[in-house]
């Protein structure tokens, strides 16, 4: 499905992007160390799924699996996970606003979901 593979690969280029901006613009702004791991937790699992959906958009074009809507859904559950993990964790670090980390289980429960969906589709 080109759509999963071209969301894919805007997330990995969103995901280099806020990796080198929190490395170096943001790098004398975290009010801690702390903040600086959580915006590093946020960009590795950002970046993760970014490749997962590229792999997702691979195998939905692929002969093997071929596009399936529980591949789609996977690939919007990833999309929705990075919104939600990673884009909370962001907020959190730049903000140190904690009740945001409220926010991102759901984020991590999508990303999980997303993978579930993905095994099952390799077995059906």
């Amino acid at each position: 499905m080109e759509f999963l593979l071209a969301l894919g690969a805007i997330m990995a280029c969103l995901g280099v992007v806020l990796g080198a901006f929190g490395a170096h613009a943001l790098k004398d702004k975290f009010a801690s160390p702390h903040y600086a791991a959580i915006w590093e937790t946020a960009v590795q699992y950002h970046m993760y799924h970014a490749l997962g959906l590229i792999g997702l958009g691979i195998l939905s074009s692929d002969a093997l699996l071929g596009a399936s809507s529980m591949l789609s859904w996977a690939g919007y559950l990833m999309f929705a996970g990075i919104v939600f993990f990673s884009g909370s964790l962001y907020v959190l670090a730049v903000t140190g606003v904690k009740k945001l980390g409220a926010i991102t289980p759901i984020g991590g429960m999508l990303f999980i979901v997303a993978w579930v969906l993905v095994a099952i589709s390799a077995f059906a």
